[in-house]
């Protein structure tokens, strides 16, 4: 003990009078391991505690507080008491003293221990003894951090002090202008205002200290460390501003005055303020200032010179009218509501029927505002507009004005709140239904395209308003739809009717499957060419297309899908059978639009079952029929079997499978599955088909491509199934999609078959069997492309592009080995061009296999870790290569590049610059179009490496003005232009030479060519010129 003591008084005179600061650890430690106690420190302090020096006292009590940060969890309720006693004395001591008593305070108030009563008797010492704002920093904070300290675990001692604690703390921030130290200021008040403290007479004194520093204009200094930002210290101020109604009578005027500012950042914080703070309020709160308020959110909106500043007004006078929605309405009392709504109706409802309508459109947006708030609102606000919008819409002649008040309609019908409280109150609108009705259908009958877009935009809101439109009024409203479809040839019309019939199918099917539907239906059967009368009526093929879009459209709910599926499955069959004319791109846009309708319609059973038991088989025995044609009949070519058909029929498989219920899934799968390897045709329908079909045998007919090229449809099925699906027969059918791949001569099929290989390996988990798979599958490969002499060295090349891009999704380890040899593919005789295209689709999406859509598995940052493993490797086979085979290098390169983010083109652009320069040299014209898009977002912000190769950019850049390539010529001009805003001294050198070569671009046959001429030629002669940019 005697040893402990000693080691004690060493550790105490070499940190006191040594100024040794690391013996406050070893202390600690002292103290942890049992040595001494806290309390023998205090007694070995005892001389430095009483000597006549501050400095000295100071550093002894420093080194208590240090060891207390240590040990203060150990401490009892009797040694904390001890301590507290001796501290609370010291504040009233020298203040050199004061910060370290704080520390010690500070870490006393984190002990679970702190006997009762003592959180009260440490703020009151505190308020007594200590100003606060005379403080350094790092004691102010001490200080606020003691508080949120004691209110956390001593809340209800704290709440008996009643006001004198909210006294307190207002005199101890009174003052702060640190920003760190003011959120945590900001967030006491927050608490003692939330958490329901006393504020007593002192409430003015509380708002007034924290009020001062509204609005918060605060800009933090560059590389702050602290990274408190402007943001942070609105909410904080917002939170303590609004917390509480008893701050209305102090808020509210301040506003209305902080909004008479001419600073607009300043106003975008008052009227945030006043929307946060007015949804806490009651109408009581705000009847004295209304008037105020008023006044200056008309004005913000009349006046408004910020979009930022209008939408807060607006947002700031809808919370004002929920909150006077929300008075309860006496016998003996005013209606706030009412009241305030008559003064916003007086001030801007003139204003809609102005004959210039020069205001209509701030005063709509008040009164729309207003409108939105409660569904009381929304019926004082539009029974006084409505039928006023009505009547000067029907007494306008002017297309413009007819449509600008259809817009304001449209509007207020968007902003209608509807009520929730009962099925059979009354509608808002039901009043003006018929008449806006009225005025929209005479608006679609008009001649004019702007006003017939507007008045879809008002039936959709108003079919949107759930059980106002009458069966009678949706059935005309078809009508009219249906005859702006047959008979309007404007695109933005079509596209809007459109559009319109998709938003009211969603609320109304039924209309759509009795009325719309059937007549779609005859219209699309129509021949191309009909007698009426004594004239032929020519059916438009535009029309035909619009009527099948517009039957995708619609199809959001199942019932509807249920109806429009086999219209469009009717065309494919009629277009397969020649009974009907339909081209080829109407087959392909019936598949788009059962794509569609695959895509959006609501995820039911029934749904499901649509395309499982009928959609998907119909597809499949068309193909089939089409595919199986010529060896029953050759009188009719059919057009399912062209490439373009069947690829869009993969889309909707695709789809459709990817949606499908698990157990659906796995059915289409297991028939998919038993079609093509056992030709399997039971489950289609119309089954007439042959025995013994055999889809994947490599067939040497001349016609077998069209049987094979159905793998597309395998392919669309099996590889959008989700992971928790298992494939049927998974290695039977690898092992036929292999033999496929590099067996059949047919382009669509040996592509589709390597594709339908590769997502399946993309979903195999890994194991023997995926690694034995992919030794087998990789050593064919490599065999037949080591051959020369093979014919099948295209198909082999093309499986192994596609399953190193299923492996590079995955990470696979595999996939190295197949990228070695892709790079020594470049050098090739045959193959190096076609190696160069191969890293293009290793790097880009691709659209119907291998998709986060299809579930493929795709990790994140792909690209990055290709290009990070891959370009050093690119570059020194470039510098090995013959100079013949280096265009397939670069254009690799570029192909990779091109791909990556713009963020690492950026970051990795000075390492590959001299070899992007170099591509462009060579005459290949897809080379320069990709090395251009790799260069155009980097010229934006250039790196220094660009800078210096100025020289060598310019030759590129203005010989390939003169490309025969139209799209080179255009990003070459945009290339261009961006240099010119490179820094002025290095680009002025080159002014003349650029300008000289503008003039034969600005007289180019193509006008989009001329376009980016006139815009570079134009900022090259600003450049270095007297009152320039």
């Amino acid at each position: 003990m005697a040893d402990g003591s000693a080691l004690l008084k060493s550790l105490v005179e070499e940190f006191v009078s040594g100024l040794q600061d690391s013996k406050a650890k070893d202390t600690a430690a002292g103290v942890k391991n049992g040595d001494f106690t806290v309390l023998q420190l205090v007694e070995a302090l005892g001389l430095s505690l009483t000597s006549s020096q501050s400095h000295t006292r100071a550093r002894g009590v420093q080194l208590l507080s240090e060891v207390l940060q240590d040990c203060y969890g150990d401490l009892t309720e009797k040694e904390v008491e001890v301590l507290i006693a001796f501290y609370e004395n010291r504040l009233k001591d020298h203040y050199v003293i004061t910060p370290p008593v704080l520390q010690g305070l500070k870490t006393l108030t984190k002990c679970s221990t702190l006997p009762p009563g003592s959180a009260v008797s440490i703020l009151k010492s505190l308020f007594q003894d200590v100003h606060v704002q005379s403080l350094l920093l790092a004691d102010r904070a001490c200080v606020y951090n003691m508080l949120t300290n004691i209110m956390e675990t001593r809340e209800a001692e704290l709440k008996s002090l009643g006001a004198d604690f909210v006294f307190g703390f207002v005199q101890s921030m009174d003052g702060e202008r640190d920003p760190r130290n003011l959120l945590l200021a900001f967030q006491i008040a927050k608490n003692i205002i939330q958490r329901g403290y006393d504020l007593g007479k002192f409430t003015e004194e509380m708002f007034e200290v924290t009020s001062c520093y509204f609005p918060i204009d605060f800009s933090p200094p560059p590389n702050d460390p602290h990274g408190i930002t402007r943001e942070e210290l609105i909410q904080a101020l917002r939170d303590v501003l609004t917390g509480t109604p008893k701050f209305a009578e102090f808020l509210l005027p301040l506003i209305i005055e902080k909004l008479d500012s001419d600073v607009l950042s300043a106003k975008l914080d008052s009227l945030q303020t006043l929307a946060v703070c007015v949804s806490r309020y009651e109408h009581k709160d705000l009847e004295k200032f209304l008037d105020g308020l008023w006044t200056s959110l008309r004005r913000e909106v009349f006046q408004t010179s910020s979009e930022k500043i209008e939408l807060a007004g607006l947002s700031a006078l809808t919370t004002i009218t929920s909150c006077l929605s929300r008075s309860v309405l006496n016998s003996d009392s005013e209606d706030a509501l009412s009241t305030f709504l008559d003064v916003v109706l007086k001030d801007c409802n003139h204003h809609l029927c102005e004959p210039d309508l020069k205001l209509v459109w701030p005063s709509a947006k008040l009164l729309q505002a207003a409108c939105s708030a409660s569904n009381r609102a929304s019926h004082i606000i539009t029974t006084a507009v409505m039928p006023a919008l009505v009547s000067q819409y029907n007494n306008r002649t002017e297309c413009s004005h007819r449509r600008t008040l259809l817009e304001v309609m449209q509007r207020f019908v968007q902003s209608v709140k509807i009520s929730e409280s009962s099925e059979n109150e009354e509608r808002v609108l039901s009043g003006v239904c018929s008449s806006l009705c009225c005025v929209t259908f005479s608006a679609l009958s008009e001649t004019n395209s702007s006003l017939q877009v507007t008045a879809t935009s008002v039936l959709t809101s108003l079919a949107r308003q759930k059980g106002l439109l009458s069966n009678s009024q949706i059935e005309q409203a078809v009508d009219h739809l249906t005859r702006l479809l047959l008979s309007d040839e404007d695109d933005k019309v079509s596209l809007a009717v459109v559009d319109c019939a998709g938003s009211l199918a969603e609320v109304h099917p039924t209309v759509f499957i009795t009325n719309m539907i059937p007549n779609l239906k005859q219209i699309v059967f129509s021949e191309p060419m009909e007698q009426v009368g004594d004239s032929v009526q020519h059916l438009h093929p535009a029309v035909r297309q619009r009527c099948l879009s517009m039957l995708a459209a619609v199809s959001t709910r199942s019932s509807v899908a249920k109806e429009s599926t086999p219209v469009l499955l009717d065309v494919l069959r009629s277009t397969h059978s020649g009974k009907v004319s339909f081209s080829t791109e109407e087959a392909v846009l019936t598949c788009r639009s059962l794509q569609r309708i695959a895509e959006q319609v609501e995820d039911t059973e029934d749904s499901g079952r649509c395309f499982h038991d009928v959609i998907i088989p119909q597809l499949l025995s068309l193909a089939l029929q089409a595919a199986l044609q010529d060896k029953i009949s050759s009188s009719h070519h059919s057009p399912l079997v062209d490439e373009a058909v069947l690829s869009t029929m993969v889309s909707v498989i695709s789809t459709a499978c990817s949606r499908l219920q698990p157990t659906l899934a796995g059915q289409t799968a297991t028939r998919f599955v038993s079609l093509f390897l056992d030709g399997d045709v039971s489950f289609l329908p119309d089954n007439s088909f042959p025995s013994h079909i055999k889809l994947l045998a490599n067939q040497h007919q001349d016609d077998s491509w069209r049987q094979s090229q159905m793998v597309c449809l395998l392919m669309g099925c099996v590889c959008s199934l989700p992971h928790t699906v298992a494939v049927p027969q998974i290695e039977r059918l690898l092992s036929e999609l292999e033999e496929m791949s590099c067996t059949c001569s047919h382009a669509l099929s040996y592509t589709s078959a390597a594709k339908c290989f590769a997502g399946l390996v993309n979903k195999i988990p890994l194991g023997d069997s995926l690694d034995s798979l992919l030794h087998k599958t990789t050593a064919r490969v490599f065999s037949e492309l080591n051959s020369e002499a093979s014919r099948v060295r295209t198909q082999a090349f093309t499986l192994m592009v596609w399953v190193g891009k299923a492996l590079l999704l995955r990470y696979h380890p595999t996939f190295s080995a197949l990228t070695d040899k892709l790079f020594l593919l470049l050098d090739d005789a045959n193959l190096g061009h076609v190696a160069a295209d191969g890293f293009l689709l290793l790097m880009s999406d691709s659209t119907d296999v291998l998709t986060r859509s299809c579930h493929a598995d795709v990790r994140i940052m792909y690209r990055q870790r290709f290009f990070s493993e891959n370009s050093s490797k690119l570059v020194q086979g470039f510098n090995a290569a013959p100079e013949e085979k280096k265009p397939n290098y670069l254009k690799a390169l570029s192909n990779i590049v091109n791909k990556l983010p713009k963020q690492v083109q950026v970051t990795e652009l000075p390492a590959l610059l001299s070899l992007l320069l170099q591509a462009l040299t060579f005459p290949d014209q897809g080379v320069q179009l990709s090395t251009l898009s790799c260069l155009e977002p980097v010229l934006a912000d250039p790196p220094p490496a660009l800078i210096q190769q100025l020289e060598a950019l310019f030759n590129r850049l203005l010989a390939l003005t003169s490309s025969p390539a139209m799209n080179v010529r255009i990003t070459t001009l945009r290339c261009i232009h961006a240099l010119s805003y490179f820094p002025e001294q290095e680009v002025l050198p080159f002014r003349v030479r650029v300008l000289r070569a503008l003039a034969k671009p600005l007289d180019d046959k193509k006008r989009l060519v001329r376009i980016e001429a006139v815009r570079a030629r134009g900022e090259w002669f600003l450049l270095g010129s007297p009152g320039g940019r």
